[in-house]
């Protein structure tokens, strides 16, 4: 008998080992073909996406603003307890494969007192103790493992994934509320230099130098000036709640800077290789975890198509008093063989089922690699054209302050008339606008650029705990298998 059991159970460790080699197999790899430069014509060894978002971010209020908001933001914390639960799942996938041990204390009376029949009792008291275990013939719980392992791992990247995207879209909204406060100023500037327009051409008209239509003229353009302020507030207020929220606290005040239309920002910026941009990426990381998930789940629907084998030692005393009790050994030893009969055809279909389960997170897999190289591209191509912009709306400030200035004077010595002065000066507050925006862009690009390059989480807060990560070989991803080596976490 014990020989037959060890026949059976090495028998079954080729099959689940066989079983195996047939699920990886069935998934195939995902076909990627990186290209050897992330943007064409550039290959650097190193990327900003290196440097810490403060040492990027360079204004000390905004880096204060983003440790608050990735302490307290209630998203971040809400992905950081779903990485809790799915830890904690995954030990309790480990923990299937070990054997289960449970105790019972019971005592019970049974009373017969049946017609025709003499009246009995039969009373029984007993501690048993019970070990189970199941074989893992077919590597079902294996997967069950390697896919709670995946699950975790990817919430891990997904909470990742989320840090880097608060870190964007606070530094977006800071730079953007920046930029209005800058652009109210201007306004506000403007409308006090066509105040002052106004009391001029109101004393010219009054004495007699120009008619009424200059006067008309300057009032019309300072209440066009005047009617962009509540809108500019009303934005204003709505960018400080939205940081407010994204910062974990109720609508208030932003303590921000100024903004700095003297800064200089680099032409060029390393941007990497790619083997390191999808390393760096959580969102591609966690594709992949996905896609292992999706594997695991294949093996498990696989396995669940044979049979299964479960021991169970059943040990104690048992006695019909307690008199004697501990005297009254009990032993009991069962193997349980279980095959679906009648449902093979419903498990086979969930197989494949499965299988096409695994088809579309390859196929996602795959997009996102080449959704991420496109972002790429697009915000180094995003960044050098706002850099270039910003250089060009400097300029234009510059020549229409002087158009101003020439204006003026021709104006005074009747060279022009007053329209062609208060067009100069629509040009000029035309020219300080956009040039305000182009900064506000600059940095923008800058922020997207860093984003898409998978800055802004490598030294967050949230980093997983090690001592209860996955193995190795469970953290081994489909990319490796396409050719990439990645970085598995332990």
């Amino acid at each position: 008998m014990k020989r037959i059991t060890i026949y059976l159970l090495f028998g079954g460790w080729l099959l689940a080992a066989a079983g195996g080699c047939s699920v990886q197999k069935k998934c195939k790899a995902p076909e990627l073909e990186i290209p050897e430069e992330i943007v064409a014509g550039e290959r650097d060894s190193l990327s900003i996406s290196d440097r810490n978002w403060w040492e990027i971010y360079s204004d000390t209020t905004l880096c204060q603003l983003i440790e608050r908001t990735l302490e307290h933001n209630r998203t971040l914390q809400s992905a950081e307890a779903r990485v809790r639960q799915l830890e904690e799942l995954y030990r309790v996938s480990k923990a299937a494969r070990l054997p289960s041990i449970d105790a019972t204390a019971y005592a019970n009376r049974e009373t017969n007192d049946y017609a025709d029949t003499k009246y009995s009792n039969d009373p029984e008291i007993g501690i048993k103790a019970r070990l189970s275990w199941e074989a893992d013939l077919w590597g079902s719980l294996r997967w069950a493992k390697r896919k709670g392992a995946a699950e975790y791992l990817a919430s891990v990247e997904g909470a990742r994934a989320l840090q880097m995207a608060l870190v964007a879209e606070v530094a977006t909204a800071y730079f953007e509320l920046v930029a209005l406060d800058h652009e109210l100023n201007i306004v506000r500037r403007t409308v006090e230099t066509r105040e002052e327009s106004v009391k001029q051409a109101r004393l010219r008209f009054e004495g007699g130098l120009t008619s009424e239509t200059n006067y008309q003229q300057a009032k019309v353009e300072l209440a066009s000036a005047s009617a962009l302020i509540p809108n500019l507030e009303m934005q204003i207020a709505q960018k400080e709640n939205q940081i407010s929220v994204l910062a974990g606290s109720f609508p208030d005040r932003v303590e921000r800077a100024n903004l700095d239309l003297n800064v200089v920002m680099p032409q060029a910026l390393p941007i990497g290789l790619p083997s390191t941009l999808l390393q760096r990426r959580p969102d591609v990381r966690q594709a992949e975890q996905r896609l292992q998930s999706a594997m695991a789940a294949v093996g498990i629907a696989y396995a669940d198509r044979f049979p299964r084998l479960t021991f169970t030692l059943t040990g104690g005393v048992e006695n019909g008093h307690f008199k004697g009790l501990l005297e009254s050994p009990f032993t009991y030893m069962a193997g349980n063989l279980s095959a679906p009969l009648f449902a093979f055809g419903t498990r086979r279909a969930k197989y494949r089922a499965a299988l096409a389960a695994y088809d579309q997170a390859r196929l996602e897999y795959e997009q996102k690699v080449l959704e991420v190289f496109q972002e790429v591209n697009d915000a180094v191509e995003g960044y050098r054209n706002m850099r270039r912009t910003a250089e060009l709306k400097y300029n234009l400030r510059e020549a229409a302050r002087q158009y101003v200035v020439l204006a003026k004077l021709q104006y005074i010595n009747g060279v022009i008339r007053y329209i062609d002065v208060l067009d100069a000066q629509r040009k000029f507050f035309d020219a300080q606008i956009e040039e305000s925006n182009a900064v506000r862009n600059e940095h923008l690009a800058l922020v997207q650029l860093y984003k898409a390059l998978g800055g802004g989480w490598g030294d967050l807060k949230l980093q997983g705990n090690e001592n209860s990560a996955p193995e190795t070989e469970v953290a081994a991803t489909a990319a490796t298998k396409a050719g990439r080596k990645t970085t598995a976490t332990e």
